[in-house]
Order: C-alpha cells, then sequence, then structure tokens
C-alpha cells in the first residue's frame, strides 16, 4: 500500500512536471515585445547623440549608447501622413496609397475630418503582429482616417488607441479631447484657436491663451506606460508617434524654466502660423527635453519589469525639421547642415535619426552607416517577431541590428513625394540622384550627389556622371504606380 501511495505520487508528479516546463518554456521563447517611438518633425541633428550642442537629451543619448545608432537612415517622405502610412504598410512613395497629408474637414472640433483614411484590407505591420499573438498600441497621432472610415487605428491591427486621429486637432498640444478606441476622452482645456495671431504690443498675460490644464503628451505617455503594465506578461507591439516637436510650441511652463535664460530670444506673435508663445527657443528645445523623459520613463519602466532583454526599443522621426510656427532650425543646427527642410527631398527633410536598443542582441555603443529607410520596418519589425514578412519595398534591419548575417541585397532607395513642386530621389551605391519641381518641369533634369564626398548635396555631378543619369528614368517607370488622388499623381497624370 505504501509503494503504491510512493508510485501514485511520482506518476502525479511526473504529469505537472512538462506543464510546468511548458510554462517555463513559454516565457523563456516569449516573441520579443516590439516598441517603435516616433518623432514629429524632428532633424537629423537634435539629438546630442547626434551632435546637437544645445537641447539636452540624456535618456536618448544612453539608448543609442546601450544600442545601435544609424548615420544614413531615412524617413519614406518627408511630411507626416504618408511617412506614417509607408512605416506601417513597408511600402515606398511610389508604391504607398497614401502620398501626402490629404486633409479632410475642418480646425475646428465641429469640422475634424481627419486625413485620407486607410482603406479597408491593407496589410499594416500591426495585423501581422496581432494575428501572430501581440497584443498591439498605438498612442499620440494617427493622420490615416477617423474613427468612422476604414482608417480607424482599431480596423487597421491595433487593439487599443489613445490619441489625435485628425493631425490638424494635433497642432494643439491642449487639445478639448483626445481619441480612446474610438471615443472622444474629454480634457480639462478649454477651446484653443492655436493659429490665432497675437499683436506685437499684445501683453503677457495674452500668451496665456494658448495654454491648458491637460496636456496632451503627459496623458498619451501614461496611456502608454499604463499599456505596457497591463500586458507585461505577453508579447506586445507598442506604436508611439508622438507629436512633438512639431508646432504649435507648447509645453508645461516648468519645463520651460528649465532653458529660459540661456538663448537670446524674441517672442513669437503667430507671424507663420502656430500658437505665439513668448519664448520660442527655449518653449521648442524644453519640448525636445520633455519627449526624452517620456523616453526615459519608458526605459525604467521596462527594466523594472523585468523585460529588459526581451524588449527592442527603437526611436526615429517622420522627417526633418520644419520651417514655420517660430521654430528656428537654423538657430540649432537642426538638420546637422544638411541641405532642406520638412517637405524636401534633400537630406535635411528626409534624413533621420534612428535608435535601436535591445540588451544582449545589440552591442552597446554600434555605430552604423548601413543605408536605410522606414519602409524597412515592415520587414524588420516581422523579422524581429520570427515571423515570415509578407511582400514590401523594403528589408529587414535585424542582421544589421545584431551582426548576425547580411541584410539582404538592394539596388536602391526610391523616394517620391508628389506634394510641394513634385520630388523624386533614389539613394544608391555613393550617389543619390534629386529631381524637383517636376510638377511645373515635365522635363525637370537630374542632379547627381557624391553622399561620401558632399553629404550635404551642394555640389551637381550630373554632367560628369551620364552613364548613371540614363538609368534613372528606367527606375523611375519601374518603381511608380499612378497615385490614388490627383494631386500626387505628377509623374505619369493622365488628366
Amino acid at each position: 500500500m505504501k509503494y503504491l501511495k510512493i508510485t501514485s505520487f511520482v506518476f502525479c508528479l511526473s504529469l505537472q512536471l512538462p506543464t510546468s516546463n511548458a510554462v517555463f518554456a513559454q516565457k523563456q521563447f516569449r516573441k520579443p515585445n516590439i516598441i517603435y517611438i516616433y518623432a514629429d518633425d524632428m532633424g537629423y541633428g537634435e539629438l546630442g547623440c547626434y551632435g546637437q550642442k544645445k537641447i539636452k537629451t540624456p535618456n536618448l543619448d544612453k539608448l543609442a549608447g546601450e544600442g545601435i545608432r544609424f548615420t544614413k537612415h531615412y524617413t519614406s517622405t518627408p511630411v507626416c501622413a504618408p511617412a506614417r502610412c509607408m512605416l506601417l504598410t513597408g511600402r515606398h512613395g511610389g508604391h504607398s496609397f497614401i502620398r501626402g497629408n490629404y486633409e479632410m474637414g475642418g480646425f475646428s472640433d465641429d469640422k475634424e475630418g481627419g486625413q485620407m483614411p486607410l482603406p479597408e484590407g491593407t496589410v499594416t505591420i500591426a495585423k501581422i503582429l496581432k494575428n501572430a499573438g501581440y497584443v498591439t498600441g498605438a498612442f499620440g497621432k494617427w493622420g490615416l482616417g477617423m474613427n468612422n472610415t476604414t482608417g480607424d487605428p482599431n480596423k487597421q491591427g491595433f487593439d487599443y488607441f489613445y490619441g489625435y486621429l485628425d493631425q490638424k486637432q494635433a497642432h494643439n498640444y491642449y487639445p478639448t479631447h483626445l481619441w480612446e478606441n474610438g471615443k472622444r476622452d474629454q480634457l480639462n482645456n478649454p477651446v484653443i484657436d492655436v493659429h490665432r495671431k497675437l499683436s506685437p504690443d499684445a501683453p503677457d498675460s495674452a500668451f496665456n491663451y494658448f495654454k491648458g490644464k491637460d496636456y496632451a503628451i503627459a496623458k498619451i505617455a501614461d496611456k502608454a506606460q499604463k499599456f505596457i503594465a497591463d500586458h507585461q506578461k505577453e508579447s506586445f507591439f507598442l506604436y508611439l508617434p508622438m507629436t512633438i516637436p512639431h508646432v504649435s510650441l507648447q509645453v508645461p511652463d516648468e519645463a520651460v524654466k528649465e532653458y529660459i535664460g540661456k538663448f537670446d530670444e524674441k517672442p513669437y506673435y503667430g507671424t507663420k502660423n502656430y500658437a505665439s508663445v513668448k519664448y520660442p527657443l527655449s518653449t521648442y528645445a524644453a519640448m525636445i527635453t520633455y519627449l526624452d523623459k517620456q523616453v526615459g520613463k519608458i526605459m525604467q519602466q521596462i527594466k523594472a519589469l523585468g523585460l529588459d532583454e526581451n524588449t527592442i526599443i527603437m526611436f526615429s522621426s517622420d522627417n526633418g525639421a520644419t520651417f514655420n510656427g517660430g521654430v528656428d532650425a537654423g538657430f540649432f543646427n537642426s538638420v546637422a547642415g544638411l541641405r532642406g527642410l520638412k517637405m524636401d527631398i534633400y537630406e535635411g527633410g528626409i534624413r533621420e535619426p534612428f535608435i535601436a536598443r535591445w540588451p544582449g542582441k545589440i552591442k552597446a555603443g554600434t555605430t552604423t552607416d548601413f543605408v536605410s529607410a522606414q519602409f524597412d520596418m515592415f520587414a524588420t519589425f516581422s523579422d524581429i517577431a520570427g515571423l515570415p514578412a509578407p511582400v514590401s519595398d523594403g528589408i529587414s534591419l535585424l542582421p544589421v541590428f545584431t551582426g548576425k548575417g547580411k541584410p539582404k541585397a538592394r539596388e536602391y532607395l526610391y523616394f517620391e513625394y508628389g506634394e510641394k513642386s513634385g520630388q523624386i530621389a533614389i539613394r544608391f551605391e555613393k550617389f543619390k540622384a534629386v529631381k524637383s519641381d517636376v510638377k511645373n518641369n515635365k522635363n525637370a533634369s537630374w542632379e547627381l550627389y557624391d553622399m561620401i564626398a558632399d553629404e550635404k548635396e551642394t555640389l551637381d555631378i550630373a554632367s560628369k556622371h551620364p552613364e548613371i543619369i540614363s538609368r534613372l528614368d528606367d527606375i523611375v517607370r519601374k518603381e511608380h504606380l499612378n497615385a490614388t488622388v490627383k494631386e500626387w499623381e505628377f509623374i505619369d497624370p493622365k488628366f
């Protein structure tokens, strides 16, 4: 009888062990968490780790010091909505459904209409990861359709969304509301017309009109951290497209105090649109430092929860620094001396900071000059999750991150931007070819730059390389598909 009891105990134990081992194995081999933080209108040179001298970014500098920093990374296109579309779908400017900031509605709450929505059936990276068991969340600026359209983030692969659906609303950091899974979350802020101009003789108190109580970035950051806490035992994808440092220049007063007195500055009265502000230089710097602090909080949270080694954190921006709203890109050397700003397909408009940190997988303190673009993220995220990526225009950067294996070879990066004057760029070998003002001049000439000897694009060497120029139009014909709307079709218009 005693023998039977012992045998019974061992048998029961043997039944329990595989279950325990399975749970242990599941924890050990859980798919890695993916966090992608996306700044808005941040120039290539606005972080300390990219040479910035006047703005403090200790947490992002630490992120770079503990991971890999890319020096030749590009957005897919130089403005907000299409950059986000191309990031999430892995398509470059010649293939993307959305290729510009196609606005609907107006600025006021009752006219909030968003931008052209992603169509039904779009394959986004969020859908790919969600189908693989990831919990998916997006926090910040969406810009790809309102909640009553096919572009609703909850219909495009995100289990949870909190933030701005309409980019026009995101011009104001103290909005009356944000959106949470298709419903308005009312904030404790008055109605503010951020494009109202002030008279140069307005008293200091007039600037208070552009201030509220609930700062949108604080609300968005809190929701993002709650998402991490709520899903710490699951594999999650956190897409965090923050609106900083996109104008308007608005940030809590305590953040601005850190910089007041450090710069010789004059008030901005809204002459180039967006909110008036007494200390424009200090406020701009403070906004970037405020964003940096939110990144620091996420880094600390991930470490405190014991998720460090199973979480990759990435950071980049949607396009180069802006030219309006009181921003002085020259003062801060925001694009590190590169040519162009937002809406330009020259380096200052499309070259972006890109940092990735993954302890145990990415060697700390690594810098790479591997040429890459944000439409590579679709394939990269899939690879990180161990998933076969659907066909896209990008390649996986995971081998570049880890130093294991080689990234897939490609001949060039292709850029196409139909707003402004109609611009095309092709990045290949050591060269970059640019064609501008195509909307007005169908026979516009190609410019050619040696990106090793002349990364500031000052010397056009097209006349010296006719053999290269002769190939470029063939690449355009190969990569360009007709745009979905007339306004974006400048290469092969049928109108």
